[in-house]
């Protein structure tokens, strides 16, 4: 046969595109790329939690407990503002450019504060942190959820968690070393740079859009049998779903209350622990290790507590959490020292882990895949609201009655919570009969 008269030579064989497929090992790689950006979220809250409120005293000169929370305030309301732009429109134009945006906000925040010339800059600067915390933890939030579907949700949000809160734990303690080493500045914050260059490499980079694993979800999604969402329809408005998540639904809404008073104390304790610390005389770096310990326990107790949630539900997880917290608030405000403070923020933690993944699991259980980032977002409005409400009541309590009475009253407030979500919410996971193979 001559040359003229040979079949054509096909080209190159390109692999065809893997279909989407639903959850945790079928989509590790991506997963573990988001595991690992949500560690770099976390770490730019780290590089400054033990730091800020010494700088605050001992370089700007500030005494009164609620001035110096005000960057706590700044904080909690730009994230809480920000989380509810990351949920709209991750749904409206995918979910990678809202967290490539998030990060860029973040570039400016290590220089301001290492520059900072008066509080003001440092208030800015955590408003800025606020706005990458809501978009791009809200974002891989709701990536992995996309990820995984609905049977893991659980296990996805406690590894997400812990990834996150053991970045702040160990860069809180990895700043607090630096700070005692090197100065308050500029020395801890140089963390803050590092992050974020790795983290838009990586998401520019690595991640891939997960918008099309919600649709595939939406569409295998089934109603539960009992009927109880039957009423949470597909095409529901914004307004609606905000509605539903902050008082209509009940698990939804007590979610969103329980979420709230987590972070109140988390935000209490970021401004108000390192100054109670210190009132025992204790240095820079064991002001760091008490730190680091309540989100180290919070971070490792998730990658537990996660898929407990899983097995055996998420209501009692949650009420019992809440509860956890109330007596390790207890504990803190009777202290006096390293090894009660020690103790009491490593039981803080754990109670936290019952609570922090589980609720975000609640949130996937109950919305549809179609509003599904709407509804995180909401959710995270309200809890992460809680940082500016802890910081803010927090200050004004310890202004007017002390350090330790704010304590007291967080443990208050966390009992009442406790007692809403036992009294409101339903068991969202109920646990089914494993299929036989």
């Amino acid at each position: 046969m001559g040359r003229r008269d040979r079949p054509p030579t096909a080209g190159p064989v390109m692999p065809e595109k893997m279909p989407l497929r639903l959850g945790l090992r079928a989509n590790a790689a991506q997963f573990t790329l988001l595991v690992a950006i949500n560690a770099l979220v976390g770490g730019m809250v780290g590089q400054q939690q033990t730091v800020l409120p010494l700088l605050a005293e001992d370089v700007f000169g500030l005494s009164g407990y609620t001035f110096i929370f005000t960057y706590v305030a700044a904080f909690g309301i730009t994230k809480a503002i920000a989380n509810y732009f990351a949920g709209t429109f991750s749904d409206r134009y995918g979910r990678k450019p809202v967290l490539m945006v998030g990060w860029l906000f973040a570039i400016p925040v290590p220089l301001m504060l290492i520059w900072a010339p008066d509080w003001g800059w440092v208030v800015a600067a955590n408003v800025l942190l606020g706005i990458n915390q809501g978009l791009t933890w809200s974002t891989t939030v709701v990536m992995k959820i996309d990820l995984v579907g609905p049977n893991q949700r659980g296990l996805a949000m406690g590894l997400n968690e812990a990834a996150g809160y053991g970045a702040v734990a160990i860069t809180s303690l990895a700043a607090g070393y630096l700070a005692e080493q090197y100065g308050l500045r500029p020395a801890p914050f140089l963390l803050g740079l590092s992050y974020t260059a790795l983290a838009l490499l990586l998401s520019g980079v690595f991640v891939r859009e997960t918008r099309g694993h919600a649709l595939l979800d939406a569409g295998q999604h089934v109603a539960r049998s009992d009927g109880l969402h039957d009423h949470l329809h597909a095409d529901l408005t914004n307004r609606e779903i905000l509605a539903q998540t902050t008082f209509k639904e009940p698990a939804l809404s007590s979610a969103s209350q329980a979420g709230l008073v987590n972070n109140l104390n988390f935000g209490l304790s970021w401004g108000l622990f390192p100054l109670l610390f210190a009132t025992a005389d204790l240095p820079v770096d064991q002001i760091g290790l008490l730190f680091a310990i309540y989100p180290a326990v919070w971070g490792a107790g998730q990658l537990f507590t996660g898929g407990l949630s899983d097995r055996i539900g998420r209501k009692h997880l949650i009420t019992g959490g809440m509860f956890v917290q109330a007596v390790a608030l207890a504990l803190i405000a009777l202290g006096d020292s390293f090894a009660m403070w020690a103790a009491g923020t490593a039981i803080l933690g754990a109670g936290t882990a019952m609570v922090y993944p589980t609720l975000l699991a609640v949130i996937g259980d109950v919305a549809h895949p179609a509003w599904r980032g709407r509804a995180v977002g909401v959710y995270r409005v309200w809890r992460d609201l809680g940082y500016a409400v802890g910081a803010i009541a927090g200050g004004i309590v310890a202004d007017l009655m002390g350090l330790n009475a704010a304590v007291w009253a967080a443990a208050a407030v966390s009992v009442v919570s406790a007692t809403g979500v036992a009294v409101r919410m339903y068991e969202t996971h109920p646990r089914v009969p494993t299929p036989p193979r």
